[in-house]
């Protein structure tokens, strides 16, 4: 924490924040919100394990070394977090956000702004989080997704910090964007909710191959060269879903690509670090308490690259690592040997 906070500087619009999944972003979200002014509630599915965050004012197994503040409330009850709440953030796992907001649908009133704060693409879908919570829930006043380089710790600790806020209903975004505007977090805007979205999920699976590669021992000219090849990767993707390319330059593309890329929070690039010493993933997973989404986004995103024509070879060789055993110098081997092509044709 700074000496001098920056929450002298709060939000314009207090009101009733819901925050639903108490991992280490949605914790972290849910502190910032309270910060700001707004009354704030934070759900966790296991009653356990909120008690013991309520006993402890931390989260132990997230974010143990943030102070929780009295005033943030704790609840296993949906009833209870989202009763009266004008802006709801989802920050559940991806693979958990249909299933999870089916049932919380019931709770939800028509004037909520609901806003995805999760990074991935729904598997065998290839629906982005805004989609999977517009077939969960029903109608609310507007769905939106937030992202950029955000480590949750580093904005508990006050760091500043930038993101952007997706939302096609530009009145709409305006209002979420002034109600999470404040202290050390500046929030941008922008109708280009697919962009925001899938530069998001994207940077999720370039940056497990940044992990590989520095497992392996490679130095910076193959850092630099993966990232930049990896830009053009999500940019071609994202573009082909409706995104607009200006956005992959921006926070929630190039910003978060590098971010998860080289940070050392980054649970994606530490999987790839892992992968690349020789690590399975099983192995890898099996000692993480946080969910990395490349791992699924992995699988999901090359199966939407496949319906849509477009290539994607360095997620096709983290894909090849993860689930067919590709030794991971093989991978970067191949990639070495693709044809050669003009930078940007593929």
């Amino acid at each position: 924490m700074t000496e001098v906070s920056f929450y002298a500087r709060a939000t314009s619009r207090p009101g009733r924040v819901a925050v639903i999944g108490a991992g280490s972003w949605g914790t972290a979200l849910a502190l910032h919100c309270l910060r700001a002014g707004h009354h704030v509630t934070l759900w966790g599915r296991d009653e356990t394990r909120m008690a013991a965050m309520r006993s402890a004012g931390r989260n132990m197994q997230y974010l143990p070394d943030v102070q929780l503040p009295a005033a943030l409330e704790l609840t296993s009850e949906p009833r209870v977090a989202l009763a009266e709440a004008s802006i709801v953030v989802s920050a559940v796992p991806s693979r958990h956000t249909r299933a999870l907001w089916q049932g919380l649908a019931r709770g939800l009133g028509a004037e909520v702004h609901l806003v995805s704060a999760t990074k991935g693409i729904e598997e065998h879908s290839g629906l982005r989080m805004s989609q999977v919570l517009e077939q969960s829930v029903g109608d609310v006043r507007s769905i939106s997704s937030i992202s950029g380089p955000s480590f949750a710790l580093e904005l508990a600790e006050e760091h500043p910090t930038a993101v952007t806020l997706g939302c096609m209903d530009i009145e709409a975004a305006r209002a979420v964007q002034e109600s999470f505007n404040a202290g050390p977090l500046r929030v941008y805007r922008s109708q280009d909710l697919v962009g925001v979205e899938m530069g998001g999920a994207l940077k999720n699976v370039i940056a497990i191959a940044a992990g590989i590669v520095e497992g392996i021992g490679f130095g910076s000219n193959t850092q630099a060269a993966l990232i930049s090849r990896g830009l053009k990767e999500v940019t071609a993707l994202a573009t082909a879903c409706g995104a607009q390319s200006t956005t992959m330059m921006g926070l929630a593309g190039l910003g978060d690509l590098v971010l998860t890329c080289t940070g050392p929070l980054s649970r994606n690039r530490g999987v790839g670090v892992e992968l690349g010493r020789g690590r399975t993933l099983a192995e890898i997973t099996e000692s993480m308490q946080m969910v990395a989404e490349g791992v699924v986004t992995a699988r999901s995103s090359l199966e939407l690259a496949a319906r849509l024509g477009v290539q994607m070879p360095i997620a096709t060789a983290v894909h090849a690592v993860l689930y067919e055993g590709l030794d991971p110098r093989s991978g970067i081997d191949q990639l070495l040997a693709r044809e050669l092509v003009e930078e940007w044709e593929s």
